[in-house]
């Protein structure tokens, strides 16, 4: 018997995050420090959203979140790193890329028969309710970080930068 092993799915799905995640660093390049924490929604309840330093740290949360949401179908003893405040663009690019090798380290072991699943035992709940495969949640943390670097265009509109 044969078994397929193949990755053709997966590397796809690796190869749009970590397209998106160039993007988002592009986005964020010229962005001077003393703008990353300026409020630019202060009257929002949200608040992964009253900043470009807010939005950032919750994306860079949201990326390890959705690796353990993966990691913990085989082992739900994981738990994702603490949320860390940067105070500068430097350190989100960094961390976006700590994100990304986190990720594809999480996709070690996850072949293309791993993302579909029709089983209820066999889905992730996420922490807001929604029931995912795990291509399900990986294709939402591609559009997550998609919204956000949307969000961050145009905040640096309103900002001037």
């Amino acid at each position: 018997m044969i078994i397929n092993k193949s990755k053709n799915a997966v590397n796809a799905l690796l190869s749009e995050y970590k397209k998106v995640i160039i993007e988002l660093q592009n986005v964020i390049q010229n962005i001077p420090d003393d703008k990353l924490v300026m409020a630019i929604t202060p009257g929002t309840n949200d608040e992964d959203c009253k900043s470009i330093q807010s939005i950032l740290t919750h994306v860079v949360n949201s990326g390890y979140a959705y690796s353990v949401y993966i990691r913990n179908l085989r082992d739900a003893t994981i738990e994702r790193p603490k949320k860390e405040i940067r105070k500068s663009v430097e350190e989100y690019k960094e961390d976006l890329n700590n994100v990304l090798l986190y990720t594809y380290e999480t996709f070690d072991i996850i072949y293309d028969d791993d993302l579909e699943s029709f089983n209820e035992s066999e889905k992730i709940k996420t922490s807001w309710g929604q029931i995912y495969d795990v291509e399900q949640l990986f294709e939402h943390a591609i559009v997550h970080i998609l919204r956000h670097r949307r969000q961050i265009e145009n905040f640096k509109t309103a900002l001037e930068i």
